[in-house]
């Protein structure tokens, strides 16, 4: 089985994103990581990285939902409208602090998304999120 090298994680909390970071590298220890505080800043990453000729990478994002400025709700109505091909080789997790059933049933509808997680991310996880869309690759 490939392991997951590229991670992308947008969220305005430094600490999450060290936390993260740290599970993530202890998971797959060469991973390339971005994390990003700001979502138009992560979005623009990936709009512009993704989309360049012969760049056929995958990455697995983390996305937080609350935030200031563009929120995951707003970064997801952006995502949706890129290439097909990019869309389908960024794996969308949502990792947020809501436990908030509506956000959960909202993030299910969303075809984007692959799983909601609830901070914080453990190495556990990050097994479970890079087993099951290596399955799915």
């Amino acid at each position: 089985m490939d392991v997951f090298t590229r991670f992308i994680i947008i969220d305005d909390d430094e600490f999450n994103n060290k936390i993260c970071t740290v599970n993530i590298s202890k998971i797959a220890k060469d991973a390339d990581i971005r994390t990003f505080l700001d979502a138009q800043d992560g979005f623009s990453f990936i709009a512009s990285e993704y989309s360049k000729p012969g760049n056929d990478a995958s990455a697995i994002l983390f996305l937080d939902l609350n935030m200031p400025g563009m929120n995951g709700w707003e970064f997801l109505e952006k995502f949706n409208q890129l290439d097909e091909d990019l869309k389908t080789r960024i794996k969308i997790n949502i990792l947020s602090s809501s436990v908030d059933k509506r956000d959960i049933q909202k993030a299910k509808e969303n075809k984007n998304v692959k799983h909601y997680l609830v901070k914080p991310l453990t190495k556990e996880t990050i097994r479970l999120i890079t087993y099951s869309q290596n399955r799915e690759a």
